[in-house]
């Protein structure tokens, strides 16, 4: 039975499998690194490209150069280019007619040769399409009939025979996130437009969510006025079940917040409370926050100031409701 390790088993040394990681990530990692220097005004043009287009980007591979397509496709799509992948061997069988003459095509290829992908190019232009081409051999055919040329070319693969696409690949993948991360600036694309294209997520629930939707209405959330004593004040918290009554003035304004931490505070510090108004141990002027920011926000104003619950109120000042973190995990904020 083999053993894994380096060929002479000497103690101390990496064994093998370790060393050929080592040399994949750094022919890999070198490979992206020189992609920034060879940055030109072609990447310019394919980025003003796509911001001209009408239609949709469609993006065409074959092979592992097709994979590559697959997710450089959703990338732009997830960040506000439109965009589809085309399979290079299924175009030429009638997905063809996807393409629109609006529509921008990426065609991905490594050696430039792809006898697929040169066959529909003629087709795509002829309609008025445009070409970007990302190859690793700017004399390629393709790179030649491209309008425009990205040039992911690499040193070498990171597989020992440098046959198997890695370095290659992983070069055009780099590539292709750089251009929809370009597009992305250029756009103005948000994190609330990005929480649009993923509301099925977390991102999507923390960045969709607003305090109006997870708090607890004020009809829900006890409230006293400052005249009220402290039994009856404790009555209403328990009733409410957040660990807090809200306190308003005779308008109907808030004026301060009565939690259990008070109540500790003010047992060490006046003892009997029997007859204490809640007006004069509540918190005065509490963190409160409006109900159209995000719940997310809620969660740093609980959290900067280590506090469990957070009163809700309009811009009058009237209490509109309340939340405690608990709200918040159930609707999954945190």
């Amino acid at each position: 039975m083999s053993q894994i390790g380096t060929p002479s088993g000497t103690p101390g040394l990496p064994p093998r499998p370790i060393e050929m990681a080592r040399r994949v990530l750094k022919i890999e990692a070198d490979a992206v690194a020189t992609l920034g220097e060879r940055l030109d005004n072609n990447f310019l043009r394919a980025v003003e490209m796509i911001l001209g287009c009408h239609g949709r980007v469609i993006v065409c591979g074959i092979g592992k150069s097709g994979h590559i397509c697959r997710k450089i496709a959703a990338t732009l799509a997830s960040t506000g280019t439109p965009a589809y992948f085309v399979h290079a061997a299924e175009a030429v069988h009638g997905d063809l007619g996807m393409i629109a003459r609006e529509d921008v095509l990426i065609a991905l290829s490594n050696s430039g040769e792809n006898d697929e992908l040169l066959t529909i190019v003629p087709l795509v232009k002829r309609q008025g399409g445009r070409l970007i081409a990302i190859t690793g051999n700017p004399a390629s055919a393709l790179a030649q009939e491209a309008d425009v040329h990205l040039d992911a070319g690499v040193k070498e693969e990171a597989c020992p025979l440098n046959l198997a696409p890695t370095a290659s690949t992983t070069a055009a993948l780099a590539l292709g996130d750089a251009l929809a991360v370009a597009l992305l600036d250029a756009r103005g694309f948000g994190a609330e437009d990005f929480a649009r294209s993923h509301p099925g997520g977390i991102l999507g629930r923390r960045l969709l969510t607003h305090v109006g939707d997870v708090m607890r209405p004020a009809l829900k959330v006890p409230t006293v006025r400052e005249t009220t004593t402290i039994p009856e004040a404790l009555i209403a918290m328990s009733s409410g079940n957040m660990g807090m009554i809200a306190v308003i003035d005779g308008s109907g304004v808030l004026s301060g917040i009565f939690t259990d931490g008070d109540l500790r505070r003010a047992m060490q510090k006046h003892g009997d409370l029997r007859s204490t108004p809640v007006g004069r141990v509540m918190t005065r002027q509490p963190r409160t926050i409006a109900p159209g920011r995000l719940a997310v926000e809620a969660v740093q104003v609980m959290e900067e100031n280590k506090i469990t619950q957070l009163l809700v109120i309009d811009d009058q000042g009237s209490l509109c409701g309340a939340l405690n973190m608990h709200d918040l995990f159930r609707a999954k904020v945190v």
